[in-house]
């Protein structure tokens, strides 16, 4: 059975408020993580009233020390000295099987001293929206963030509309972000932002204690985990909408899901949240915004590390990022190796999925099936012009008939990559609609479960991999979605 260590709030009381939950009214059980709870040792929570009422903000959790930790961090470009945690609440640190622990933390608990005059709740539609991205994103093995349960209540807030709240409870290695220390940076308390990063590498990173610079291999581990996530977004086609640097993970996770998207057809420039009016955190930037936020934990760290090795370590970013990157689009194109040539193989090939319109995703897995000696296969119909694709097809068949893996080993490769079912903005909408207006969570289960095996052929969902309705080039999203 999993216990409570909470080595965080351990810390110095300066990095954080230790502040109780704000109960909902009359909140409910949408959604339970069996599989997560298992692997956290804590099934049997579910059949505990009193425990799941206090997941859901409502009573305590025997061992546990609820607080909002202290962060800042630069929001759209320009720094803002005091964030923090503002709707979301640190419960503790589960010490699990193998030496392996998981904070858990409320969002949407209510009001902490970081709330900025907030209510310090979320809303059902950005919960909903959380819990299945969370979910969707480890399944498709992207480093994440999980979800253990959701929370819906009939109490209102107010955002662009007034509309019903609810609680998500995220499990993650650790909630430290590079806002974490830009505070204690740019506040000029040094010791303290040397204490969080000596706890960091203890807790996160415990090799780098044996490096003869720890800090600057602590660095040197989150630049490579950055340029990993970045790498492995692009690759899926995922845009975080909001990559503020207090939204970056000292573990290399993805966090923090707010006007998020998948695209459906392959627009570069794609932007999803409606405030990013120029188009900052468009899907071609992230590689490039990965690499400025990594900046701005760098000039954190700076006294630790000494100037020029900072800069040095900031430098791998980009070797580090088109290896992941390249690795990546192997695999989706089915090449067992990267060679020279391939670069422009793959530029054509996105080239042509923007000239096109074509859907990402139904793009790359319908392209496991296409045949290295004959006809093109079903991805041919994905392109209005065909003739363009016949065009690329012909170079890909020579880059195929080049390498030793044969047809049915290429597609099993391929498969096993690109995924069949995402999280379309569209799929969580109508669940979101099924739930406000006919308080139907039918939708959301079936979601859920779709979402756990995302590369796996699932019959009976199979409509999931049609092209999205015409309505869902309308849906845009807010930090509040």
């Amino acid at each position: 059975m999993a216990q409570f260590i909470n080595r965080f709030a351990r810390l110095p009381d300066a990095l954080f408020a230790r502040v109780k939950a704000t109960p909902l009214s009359d909140s409910r059980l949408l959604l339970w993580n069996q599989a997560l709870a298992q692997q956290l040792q804590i099934e049997a929570w579910q059949q505990q009233p009193a425990t799941l009422a206090a997941l859901a903000g409502d009573g305590h959790l025997v061992g546990s020390e609820p607080l909002a930790a202290l962060y800042a961090g630069h929001q759209f470009g320009v720094y803002v000295p005091q964030l923090g945690d503002g709707r979301a609440l640190w419960l503790g640190e589960l010490a699990v099987a193998d030496g392996q622990c998981a904070e858990l933390q409320l969002k949407g608990a209510g009001p902490t001293p970081f709330s900025r005059g907030a209510d310090g709740r979320a809303v059902l539609r950005s919960s909903v929206r959380e819990y299945l991205a969370s979910e969707a994103m480890h399944g498709l093995g992207i480093p994440t963030t999980r979800a253990l349960a959701l929370f819906a209540s009939s109490q209102l807030a107010r955002r662009e509309r007034w509309e019903p709240t609810a609680v998500v409870c995220r499990v993650a290695p650790t909630f430290i972000r590079f806002g974490s220390f830009e505070v204690l940076y740019w506040r000029g308390e040094t010791a303290l932002l040397k204490t969080l990063a000596d706890f960091v590498i203890e807790q996160s990173y415990p090799d780098c204690q044996s490096a003869p610079n720890p800090y600057q291999a602590l660095l040197q581990c989150v630049v490579l985990r950055t340029a990993e996530l970045m790498a492995a977004w692009q690759a899926v086609g995922f845009v975080h909408g909001v990559m503020n640097s207090d939204n970056m993970s000292i573990a290399g996770l993805t966090l923090d899901y707010g006007p998020y998207g998948f695209l459906d057809r392959y627009v570069p420039d794609q932007v999803f949240n409606h405030s990013d009016d120029h188009g900052r955190y468009a899907f071609s930037q992230q590689p490039r915004i990965g690499l400025w936020n990594l900046y701005c934990l760098g000039q954190a760290l700076i006294d630790l590390i000494g100037k020029d090795t900072t800069l040095a370590v900031l430098g791998q970013y980009e070797a580090h990022y088109q290896q992941a990157w390249q690795q990546n689009m192997a695999a989706k194109l089915g090449l067992s190796e990267w060679q020279p040539d391939d670069a422009a193989l793959v530029e054509a090939w996105l080239a042509l999925l923007a000239e096109q319109g074509a859907d990402y995703t139904r793009a790359h897995r319908l392209l496991a099936y296409f045949s290295s000696t004959e006809a093109a296969g079903p991805v041919r119909d994905e392109f209005v012009d065909r003739a363009a694709f016949d065009q690329w097809a012909q170079r890909y068949q020579q880059r195929l008939q080049q390498q030793a893996l044969s047809d049915a080993e290429r597609q099993t490769m391929m498969l096993a990559v690109n995924p069949k079912y995402i999280l379309r903005n569209y799929m969580a909408e109508h669940a979101i609609q099924q739930l406000e207006q006919h308080q139907d969570d039918s939708e959301l289960q079936r979601l859920a479960h779709l979402l756990q095996q995302p590369y796996a052929e699932q019959e009976e969902y199979e409509a999931y991999f049609a092209h999205p309705p015409a309505w869902a080039e309308g849906i845009h999203l807010s930090c509040s979605s």
